[in-house]
């Protein structure tokens, strides 16, 4: 075992193996810890995932895209992120492309992804 893989253990999050298996256009749900002075509190953060990168590698992470108040809002989170404590799936989506950055030139209707009633 080299160096490498012992520091990857170190930093491994043991709640990848509990994530769910959720692709691009999917709509997640994502319950992340959040820092406010002394305390520390979940706050959900619910979108459609327009990229996954190196899918539950070290270095894997996944993009969350949201609109709040006419305002996009697009959030990373690594898959092995300490401060990630579950990922729930609200929705399957169809998406033609690994990638969805399209949507984020998209307003109203032309930026919602397909239902995929078959997954």
């Amino acid at each position: 075992m080299n160096l490498v893989d012992v520091v990857n253990q170190d930093h491994a999050n043991p709640n990848v193996q509990s994530l769910p298996d959720f692709r691009t256009g999917d709509t997640v749900a994502v319950h992340a810890f959040i820092k406010e002075g002394d305390k520390k509190r979940v706050q959900i953060f619910q979108g459609t995932v327009i990229s996954i990168k190196r899918q539950k590698n070290y270095s894997g992470s996944y993009s969350v895209r949201k609109v709040s108040d006419g305002v996009g809002v697009e959030r990373l989170f690594p898959f092995h992120s300490p401060n990630v404590q579950k990922v729930e799936v609200v929705q399957r989506g169809k998406a033609a492309r690994a990638k969805l950055y399209y949507l984020r030139e998209r307003l109203g209707k032309s930026a919602r992804v397909q239902i995929d009633y078959d997954r």
